[in-house]
């Protein structure tokens, strides 16, 4: 899809890959909507678009709020026209403990941002992307939703519906105006856990056995898919290598994604 003068909502707007990808979409010449939880971090989004922020809209929204979201639609019309297309980017990850030791507000809660928020997004925006010559939808999954990461389990769980999700969307989409494109980030230097209200003990694997990518080179890759229909892209060299250990090999793609975190399970 062409992006200039498109209407793109991004969730996760506020920080890291999703404020990158506000800032990407703005340098090619499209309109965008960002949205996040945080209003402070929408207010920097803002004072990094500079010369932009004409083409941006701010909208503080909860995806995790149904009505919220299905409000926003109107919202978004009511300032830019129209909307083109949205990346449901906003996303947060589990504590590291095992499935065991994980109570069940932490997991309702993992579900209820990364599953149903994605899924509020696509169900309230669908009929109106339905309606324009072009549109296109893309979810962002995970990693961790093909390969079993150790202390991730729910929310490897959340992002591997969200793969499935995607890929039925995109199917029953076939021969519509609307494209879909599924993103699987590897690790990617944002303040996710931070945003998840995890703390993760200095020296562990996750910060120095795991090299990162920058979220403005990760936010790049995205929206370049976006811009060639991609069916699904992969979002740094530790995405496309675990991509084709797990196809060679699942059994043995755990055990060394266990070896690489295992310093952050506790016990």
């Amino acid at each position: 899809m062409k992006l200039q003068n498109k209407v793109i909502v991004v969730t996760g707007a506020g920080n890291g890959m999703g404020r990158e990808l506000v800032l990407n979409l703005l340098s090619k010449g499209a309109r965008v909507a960002a949205v996040d939880i945080n209003a402070a971090a929408l207010l920097e989004t803002v004072r990094l678009a500079g010369t932009r922020q004409a083409e941006l809209s701010t909208h503080v929204v909860d995806i995790t709020d149904q009505a919220a979201v299905e409000a926003l639609v109107s919202q978004v019309i009511a300032r830019h026209g129209a909307v083109d297309g949205i990346i449901n980017n906003a996303g947060i990850i589990q504590p590291f403990v095992r499935l065991v030791d994980l109570n069940f507000e932490q997991i309702h809660k993992v579900l209820d941002v990364n599953l149903y928020g994605t899924l509020y997004m696509v169900k309230a925006f669908l009929p109106e992307l339905l309606r324009r010559p072009v549109a296109h939808i893309a979810n962002v999954s995970s990693m961790g939703g093909f390969l079993p990461v150790p202390g991730q389990t729910v929310y490897g769980a959340s992002k591997s519906a969200v793969k499935l999700l995607t890929e039925g969307l995109y199917s029953e989409l076939l021969n519509t105006n609307v494209h879909v494109t599924l993103v699987y980030p590897g690790a990617i230097g944002t303040n996710i856990a931070a945003n998840s209200g995890i703390e993760i003990p200095a020296g562990t694997a996750s910060q120095s056995a795991v090299k990162t990518l920058a979220p403005a080179k990760a936010a790049a890759i995205i929206v370049a898919a976006i811009e060639k229909d991609r069916y699904s892209v992969l979002v740094g060299s530790d995405a496309n290598l675990m991509d084709l250990l797990y196809r060679l090999n699942p059994k043995a793609a755990a055990g060394f994604i266990y070896r690489q975190m295992k310093a952050l399970l506790p016990g």
